[in-house]
């Protein structure tokens, strides 16, 4: 018997002797897509409290520093996340990441610097005068809700749960999401 029937039978998640990975409509690995989605959950996460902060101290800082304060924070949140896939990447594997891996880390990382975009933007066009500073925080909070409520609703409803269940679950997400923003505010003493 060839190998062609030998492996016929087996395990269709395998294909030619390799692992089969699923690929997702950005030809990506399945789990570098939900790696790269943490991390912008994350960056989200960050830049809404960064931006609620700023609000509420929006008539003591000018619209150029809370640019600044929003871009540093989200490269250090996407630097951290690197650095942490590094880290662990060197506990599992007693060795450096190399080649594809390490693009792989990059890309993941990056990927939560588009996080930040859009209110970026909203702050920048503050810098140039277009709105107040105090609005333009707001609608980046907007802007950072919005995405975080996307997600969540997306995922719930991907999942396959009955719809009362999704109800359910996108009723704790919420909750959840607001014990975060609430956590990272009380950490800002605010």
């Amino acid at each position: 018997m060839d190998e062609v029937d030998a492996g016929a039978g087996a395990d269709p998640a395998r294909r030619g002797g390799r692992p089969h990975r699923r690929r997702g409509p950005d030809d990506l690995p399945i789990e570098e897509m939900g790696e790269a989605l943490k991390e912008r959950v994350y960056a989200t996460f960050t830049g809404l409290a960064i931006v609620l902060v700023q609000h509420e101290n929006a008539d003591h800082i000018t619209a150029g520093r809370a640019t600044l304060t929003l871009l540093v924070g989200i490269v250090a949140i996407t630097a951290a996340g690197f650095v942490a896939d590094v880290i662990s990447h060197l506990v599992v594997h007693a060795d450096f990441p190399r080649g594809g891996e390490l693009r792989r880390m990059l890309r993941v990382a990056g990927s939560a610097l588009g996080s930040a975009s859009i209110p970026l933007v909203i702050l920048v066009l503050a810098v140039l005068g277009v709105f107040e500073l105090k609005g333009a925080l707001f609608a980046a909070s907007i802007v950072y809700i919005a995405t975080l409520a996307l997600i969540g609703y997306v995922a719930v409803r991907r999942s396959r749960l009955a719809w009362w269940e999704q109800l359910v679950a996108l009723g704790l997400l919420v909750l959840l999401g607001l014990a975060v923003v609430g956590l990272q505010q009380l950490a800002h003493g605010h």
